[in-house]
């Protein structure tokens, strides 16, 4: 099967599993061992209390950044604990600092996070109309723009006056089709989940046919490697079975005892296909290709267990190279 040499591989740092020192080195060994690219997320609580992580993504990327060469993307809710302006203001400072590696993806938000300023949490719909007045307000900024704006976000008299020489992307993150098609209409790309193939075929299609034809899309693949497979399936269900239920469910989950009460639920036989589970990296390969197939431009690969440093080592000298060309 023939790969495209622009195919972009990246690893996951899940700040919800590690702390931020840790995490920093592990990125830092991802590039060593051939990754590329990268990719983070901006939680103030994590999915369970046996995970016990959350440091803050945005002081952590300016030291990833600096510390790397990585190309860097972070899944952010620019709402409700947060004012659109401010995570304009942080997107223009990296991409000022660091052009051309840095992007957000901008999602409509979790209760587990934007629950602790006590307002109330609105419905999907709400949400989305949220998110989207909150991407016209940032792209505004980051042109120039004096913005006021009353809606469901306010924002009176903000400018930037620090900004880089480009309008940063923005990647539309999609759990379901609906969300795919909406966001094919005003996303730079899509970013979605691992899921088998012929959901992910629908997944893409949903979004070229919102308006994302010949946008990028980026893939956060969940998968758990380790030297059996029977290591990898209880390290899958250890850290991430808490994580494999519908959109609609962990959307609305308060905090992160209501995750693990979700999760008690869960048994080690169903934790595939929400975890691609294999010690075999020719399986690996053989599931990423399929992703590139389909239209995948971008892998992040998030080896959900806890075996980090091995998964870097191993997948950076017998994965990575297969699927660039290297």
């Amino acid at each position: 099967m023939a790969v495209t040499e622009d195919i972009k591989v990246g690893f996951h740092n899940s700040h919800e599993q590690f702390k931020p020192s840790h995490l920093l080195q592990l990125a830092q060994k991802a590039e060593q061992a051939g990754f590329t690219h990268a990719l983070t997320s901006d939680h103030f609580m994590p999915w369970s209390e046996n995970q016990g992580e959350s440091g803050f993504v945005w002081s952590w990327l300016g030291a990833a950044m600096h510390g790397t060469n990585l190309h860097f993307g972070v899944v952010n809710a620019p709402v409700q604990r947060y004012n659109p302006a401010i995570i304009a203001q942080a997107v223009a400072t990296l991409c000022e600092m660091f052009p051309n590696r840095f992007f957000i993806a901008a999602g409509s938000g979790q209760f587990l996070n934007e629950h602790i300023n006590g307002e109330k949490w609105p419905t999907k719909q709400i949400r989305n109309e949220r998110l989207k007045e909150c991407i016209d307000i940032m792209r505004a900024l980051w042109r120039g723009e004096t913005v006021t704006h009353y809606g469901h976000v306010t924002v009176q008299e903000a400018k930037l006056y620090t900004r880089p020489d480009y309008i940063p992307p923005i990647i539309g993150p999609a759990l379901t089709t609906a969300t795919a098609k909406w966001l094919g209409s005003w996303a730079d790309g899509m970013i979605t989940t691992s899921r088998p193939p012929e959901d992910m075929k629908k997944m893409v299609e949903a979004f070229h046919e919102g308006g994302g034809e010949n946008k990028p899309i980026y893939l956060k693949v969940q998968l758990s490697y380790d030297t059996t497979k029977k290591k990898a399936l209880r390290g899958a269900h250890e850290q991430w079975k808490n994580n494999i239920f519908q959109s609609a469910l962990l959307s609305d989950i308060r905090m992160p005892e209501g995750f693990d009460i979700a999760g008690s639920m869960v048994t080690p036989d169903q934790m595939e296909p929400h975890v691609r589970v294999s010690d075999s990296t020719d399986q690996h390969i053989e599931w990423l290709m399929k992703d590139v197939e389909l239209g995948v431009t971008h892998l992040y690969l998030h080896n959900v267990n806890v075996e980090q440093e091995q998964f870097i080592e191993v997948f950076g000298e017998k994965v990575v190279p297969v699927l660039t060309r290297k």
